[in-house]
């Protein structure tokens, strides 16, 4: 039996951060998933810290997590974690060194062990209305949805070629990460949800842009076809935080495959915790 947690979408909250800690330190899990934008992002002002993510990095996650593997020694967790479309690309750097140090393990388009299991991580979302771009990709093919902003527009804060820009899939990264290998044990930790699931409904049910309706599941269309099928085990997700409130639930099932958010639009804490031989137990609590 393996105690699993997974959080996401803290985006530099402290007293999210806190409860996690003290989550951690009461129940010892054997690892802790984090799904992205783990970060401060500037226009989450009454829940973040007013310090650069530089610095909350070196400064606050670092210093807490050293604390807290102090405290555990052997019994701290295996900490798997990519970043976020909101989490800046320039702290990729800081994010490497603090793995270096065997804090946590930074797995986006890579795949580690853990037990019996094949993790893989990555943090690519579709083409999204906001301005940042480091972490968005076009999906299946070079479409943006009504309102967003395609990859070869808005903002980086890391340089990459005009040929990835224009031409990057999401598909096509999936199919590289995963080759030929073997599913039946495979759990993956992404930002975006697959599309038209419980975990991917934004608030957008009845709006228009020039009177033609946006689409309310936001959604990566390359990860739902990816999970139907390849059919991991497991599918851990994010980045739509009110996806939860909207659908009634956390939880969806592509065939054989668990998919769960731990996205949240409350000030809570999103905790689920499971099980990876008995993922039907899985429970998600608001701290």
């Amino acid at each position: 039996m393996a105690n699993c947690f997974f959080v996401t979408d803290l985006h530099g909250n402290p007293a999210r951060y806190q409860k996690l800690f003290q989550a951690i330190g009461a129940e010892r899990p054997e690892s802790v998933f984090i799904g992205g934008d783990f970060l401060p992002a500037p226009y989450y002002p009454p829940t973040s810290v007013h310090i650069s993510p530089r610095d909350f990095i070196y400064k606050y996650l670092l210093k807490q997590l050293i604390r807290l593997r102090q405290d555990l020694k052997n019994a701290y967790p295996r900490v798997f974690l990519i970043m976020g479309n909101d989490d800046p690309r320039f702290e990729e750097a800081a994010v490497r060194d603090v793995a270096s140090q065997g804090i946590w393990e930074y797995i986006h388009n890579r795949k580690t062990g853990f037990r019996d299991y094949q993790i893989y991580g990555y943090t690519y979302v579709p083409p999204t209305p906001y301005r940042l771009k480091d972490w968005e990709r076009y999906d299946v093919s070079r479409f943006v949805d009504l309102g967003s902003i395609s990859p070869e527009e808005g903002i980086r804060s890391f340089p990459v070629s005009d040929q990835e820009k224009r031409y990057a899939t999401i598909q096509d990264d999936l199919a590289r990460l995963t080759g030929d290998d073997s599913m039946d044990k495979a759990i993956f930790l992404f930002h975006s949800p697959p599309y038209k699931t419980a975990l991917d409904l934004a608030g957008l049910e009845g709006k228009m842009i020039d009177h033609v309706p946006l689409d309310p599941h936001v959604g990566s269309i390359a990860v739902r076809r990816f999970i139907e099928s390849r059919q991991p085990l497991l599918t851990l997700h994010g980045h739509v935080h009110e996806s939860a409130k909207l659908s009634w639930s956390w939880r969806d099932l592509i065939g054989r495959t668990h998919c769960f958010s731990a996205a949240h639009d409350g000030p809570e804490l999103a905790l689920v915790r499971f099980d990876p031989d008995d993922l039907a137990a899985a429970a998600r609590q608001h701290i």
